[in-house]
């Protein structure tokens, strides 16, 4: 997972050119997980460049996409952050609305799995994760239809589903049940799970 910043060329150039007539502030928007880093620059930049601080907003990344793609000028921010790479239909919303940008990576993400060091040590893999958090399954039975909704509750349902799902051993996950927290749909580093999670899961 990635960091990256998404800059209007056009606006940009405006804001170099002729900032004061155009805005006298840079406005920014996007990514949550970005926000407390960027908030520092912005800081910086505002005591040490002689230009007002930058107005940032924590949208997540899916939300400041929409908004940095939905046009140029005052109304629109100048620079949106993100968690991941830009999606192709984000790139397709900006050129529909004759915004060009430039992206600049300025540093790389990670989603750790951790484990409680008062609970009990949980052994787990992708794939535990992937049935543990998906909406549907492969269907195991024999309806013939290829998915079912996940009606696993427990750690130790998870722990059987996998275990048949792979041909191994059970490895003695408690009837515990799931409790799941996660970033809402905006957040790119709830995409990013997305794909290290649940594709990797099903290819595991």
């Amino acid at each position: 997972m990635r960091f990256s910043i998404l800059t209007a060329g056009f606006v940009a150039g405006m804001l170099v050119a002729g900032g004061a007539q155009a805005r006298d502030q840079i406005s920014i928007v996007g990514s949550s997980t970005v926000y407390p880093f960027a908030t520092i620059v912005a800081e910086k930049f505002g005591q040490s460049s002689g230009f007002k601080t930058p107005v940032i907003e924590s949208t997540g990344t899916g939300g400041g996409m929409k908004l940095f793609c939905k046009g140029i000028g005052v109304e629109h921010p100048d620079i949106t952050n993100a968690s991941r790479a830009m999606k192709s239909k984000e790139a397709k919303l900006c050129q529909d609305a004759g915004v060009e940008f430039q992206e600049f990576i300025v540093g790389n993400d990670g989603v750790a799995v951790s484990n409680s060091l008062a609970g009990q040590k949980f052994n787990i893999s992708i794939a535990h994760i992937a049935a543990a958090l998906a909406a549907e399954l492969p269907n195991q039975g024999t309806s013939g239809e290829s998915f079912k909704v996940n009606g696993l509750n427990t750690w130790a349902d998870v722990d059987a589903y996998v275990a048949k799902a792979t041909g191994s051993a059970v490895i003695g996950l408690p009837a515990q049940p799931l409790q799941v927290m996660v970033p809402p749909p905006t957040s790119g580093t709830r995409d990013a799970m997305g794909s290290l999670f649940m594709k990797a899961g099903w290819k595991n």
